[in-house]
């Protein structure tokens, strides 16, 4: 009877340890790959992380993504870098990127890492700050502050709103019921 109840324990604490280990696993392939304000151009995709990027260790040849959730991943001399002049380590925080990876042991491996450029706008579709200084002067335009609200609240023109563009539909009732207002909507600058 003591080696049923060996085996017993033994079965039970190894389908316990199989369970946690799923979750482990599941949870991990469930975790998001794409930023919000990124799937607004974009589709999630099994081997790209869209986010911005986190802190970068030179020595332990890493960096942190936020794609919605902060991934870590390895980087090394082979690593191609679009968009932006080597090395890896000279990129700036928060700036966009897009990391195009594989898995090897349980970690993440980037093979790229593309840089989000600016917009390049026509001309007059650019206002600058002393047509929006007069407008506001005026009160005859709304000024939407388009940045997530943390930004807002750091400072944001006198009189502006906050709609941050990643929650846009749910803010379309802030909006000026008169469609001939002008509206001009600014972010943190030219993505």
């Amino acid at each position: 009877m003591s080696n049923f109840r060996t085996s017993l324990i033994a079965l039970a604490s190894l389908s316990l340890l199989l369970m946690f280990s799923c979750d482990i696993t599941f949870a991990q392939t469930q975790k998001p790959k794409i930023l919000k304000p990124c799937s607004q151009c974009h589709q999630p995709d099994e081997k790209i992380l869209r986010g911005t990027l986190g802190g970068i260790s030179q020595k332990a040849e890493t960096f942190s993504i936020n794609a919605g959730a902060i991934w870590t991943v390895k980087f090394d001399d082979k690593t191609k870098l679009i968009g932006w002049p080597p090395p890896v380590g000279k990129l700036p925080k928060d700036k966009e990127i897009a990391v195009n990876y594989v898995e090897r042991n349980g970690e993440v491996y980037a093979e790229s890492i593309s840089v989000k450029q600016p917009a390049k706008l026509p001309e007059d579709k650019v206002v600058n700050t002393d047509f929006v200084a007069e407008r506001v002067e005026k009160g005859d335009a709304l000024i939407v502050d388009s940045r997530p609200a943390v930004r807002y609240w750091e400072g944001a023109i006198p009189g502006a709103i906050n709609i941050y563009d990643a929650e846009f539909d749910k803010h379309i009732d802030k909006l000026p019921k008169d469609k001939n207002k002008m509206i001009i909507f600014y972010c943190a600058g030219p993505t």
